[in-house]
């Protein structure tokens, strides 16, 4: 078959193929074309999922007659003021967007600009433009979208149900609009009830308003402010507290100048920061925010504009690392438990109802008959309460002294007693606390055996004889390019000729390692993530295994001094909110929620 030139209308088909996926592909390019507009409100309505209708109107800056005959014609943009791809400072640039759509859909175009006296309307129908004819509306822009893919049918047969479509796009309007908190946002559509996102205050307490709006109450009450900031490059937003976890990664959002994008470095950044948290199988919620140069960061490296690629992404990730790390380090106490409803609502009394042969004679409180005439009646029937004598705590320091008036105003307060020789019950100046002494001291263990590593470094351990591992020569060069990396953790390896490499040395934490799987985990996740981090996490796994067996058990007796001793080493223990594997070491009453509970407020 010779080669020949394809037709415009085929060629705008292919093209539309990259940047229109699915209806939700169509929403995003309008909505960022409106806010590329300076449009401070918008709005989005769907009908079918988007395969039917799609609307999107906005109050921006709009487009002059001029401007709309070429909007619609493939690479003409705005919004490039000179051919340099390294400077783009808006969400879109390429010029692909209308014309896309254009080519599958029918598109109708209504928009006006300050300087024109009336709006102006263009539709274009398969690729086919209409002429433009004089309008009505008083600001901004209208696109309409409407039956998507009839001039493609093959495609319509790859989308999902309606509801689905609906959704997906629900998530792209979500991550815009927690891009830009001072815009806007009304999503509407036949699937699900209108939302709206109001215009929030600039600054952090807006940017958290509208994260807690979209992400909801408990992302609001359990966030923690990060930031970090080095040569130029600027990590802030906000993360969850280790005890609001999701089962996946679909609740961490990254934002690049403004851009939401979809980046394997939060993912392996993010799990890096929160080893130390949460189990392998739960996963934060975060929404960060990196701000640098435009020419820092390649935007144009996919045709929907989802990824980027950062000119020194090692430095991006060590800054999200560093924000998040210290961010979790200072409200290291913080927990869902304490922060929430969560632990009263466990209190909250709940009635059964009474049965219908009860007799109100047989209750404990039913008082005894006078045995004698004029003889005071006794208050309570003795027999009866002596059915609540359970014996007395595991450990009292109620009848001691009274404790020093410092010790109530600690952050964990003073010891009083010891239940189930597994719960250690404070009081403070303002309610009390119910400490865990199992979780709480693996998490004094750990942080112990941690500073060890990082003081006296990994001990290692040589092997008799070398183990030499059979791998592909491209591993190989990864590995043998971060040997010095490995070599902190105890790790010593070397080259043995193309395609091996021989193990000298292994940690010694790790006892007898298996070193061919070790350094074929670390060479597949490197590939993924470019970092050592399994053998840094094999490491304290094991060290975190060592705190679990070596800490106080549960069903230990604690003296009053040890149990005081206990709670002054969690205030002095980082990250002493949460146990090793993400459990609360303890939890919050305040005293106003204990007099809500009894009806005293």
């Amino acid at each position: 078959m010779p080669v020949r030139q394809l037709p415009e209308q085929v060629v705008n088909r292919i093209a539309a193929g990259e940047v229109v996926e699915r209806p939700a592909s169509v929403v995003k390019e309008l909505v960022e074309n409106a806010i590329d507009a300076s449009a401070s409100r918008v709005d989005i309505f769907t009908d079918g999922g988007g395969r039917r209708r799609i609307g999107i109107i906005d109050d921006g800056s709009g487009m002059t007659h001029g401007d709309l005959a070429l909007a619609v014609d493939r690479h003409a943009t705005s919004k490039l003021d000179d051919e340099d791809l390294l400077r783009i400072r808006t969400l879109g640039f390429r010029g692909e967007a209308l014309p896309s759509i254009g080519a599958v859909a029918k598109l109708g175009i209504t928009t006006r600009h300050a300087s024109e006296p009336h709006a102006w309307s263009l539709s274009v129908e398969g690729g086919l433009k209409s002429q433009i004819m004089p309008a009505a509306l008083s600001q901004g822009t209208r696109v309409e979208v409407s039956d998507l893919f009839y001039a493609t049918p093959a495609r319509l047969k790859f989308l999902k149900t309606d509801r689905t479509e609906a959704e997906a796009i629900r998530e792209v309007v979500r991550r815009l609009a927690m891009a830009r908190p001072d815009i806007a946002f009304t999503l509407a559509g036949e699937e699900r009830a209108p939302v709206t996102w109001a215009a929030a205050l600039p600054g952090a307490a807006g940017r958290l308003t509208r994260l807690g709006d979209i992400l909801g109450h408990d992302f609001r009450s359990c966030a923690i402010e990060v930031r970090s900031e080095r040569e130029g490059v600027v990590v802030e937003g906000f993360a969850a507290a280790p005890s609001l976890t999701r089962a996946n990664a679909l609740g961490q959002y990254l934002f690049v100048n403004g851009r939401p994008v979809r980046d394997k470095l939060i993912l392996g950044a993010v799990r890096a920061a929160y080893s130390d948290y949460l189990p392998r199988d739960r996963h934060p919620v975060v929404a960060l925010f990196v701000t640098l140069a435009p020419q820092e960061v390649d935007a144009n490296v996919h045709p929907a504009k989802t990824e980027v690629r950062f000119r020194n992404a090692g430095l991006v990730r060590a800054l999200i690392v560093h924000a998040l790390k210290d961010g979790l380090a200072r409200e290291g106490r913080r927990t869902a438990a304490n922060t929430d409803g969560a632990a009263l609502s466990a209190f909250r009394p709940s009635f059964a109802a009474r049965p219908t042969n009860w007799d109100w004679r047989s209750s404990p409180a039913y008082p005894v008959r006078p045995s004698f005439e004029g003889a005071a009646a006794t208050a309570l029937a003795e027999a009866g309460q002596a059915a609540f004598d359970v014996g007395a705590p595991t450990a009292d320091v109620r009848f001691e002294a009274q404790p020093f008036a410092d010790l109530l105003d600690r952050p964990l307060g003073a010891a009083r007693t010891q239940i189930h020789e597994t719960y250690i019950v404070s009081q403070t100046r303002d309610g009390l606390i119910v400490v865990d002494q199992h979780a709480a001291h693996e998490r004094i263990v750990y942080e112990k055996l941690k500073a060890s590593l990082a003081k006296n470094g990994v001990q290692r351990q040589i092997l008799l004889i070398p183990e030499i591992v059979e791998l592909d020569e491209a591993t190989v060069e990864k590995l043998l390019a971060r040997a010095e990396e490995l070599a902190s953790f105890g790790l010593a390896i070397e080259s043995f000729g193309p395609g091996a490499v021989a193990v000298r040395e292994t940690p010694s934490l790790l006892g007898k390692a298996n070193a061919a799987g070790l350094l074929r985990d670390l060479a597949e996740h490197m590939a993924e993530w470019d970092e050592a981090l399994p053998l840094e996490r094999r490491l304290m796994h094991v060290a975190a295994t060592m705190a679990c067996h070596g800490s106080v058990r549960a069903g230990r007796r604690l003296k009053p001094e040890e149990m005081n001793a206990l709670l002054r080493e969690m205030e002095d223990t980082p990250n002493s909110g949460q146990c090793n594997h993400g459990r609360p070491t303890y939890v919050e009453l305040k005293l106003s929620d204990i007099e809500k509970l009894f009806g005293r407020r």
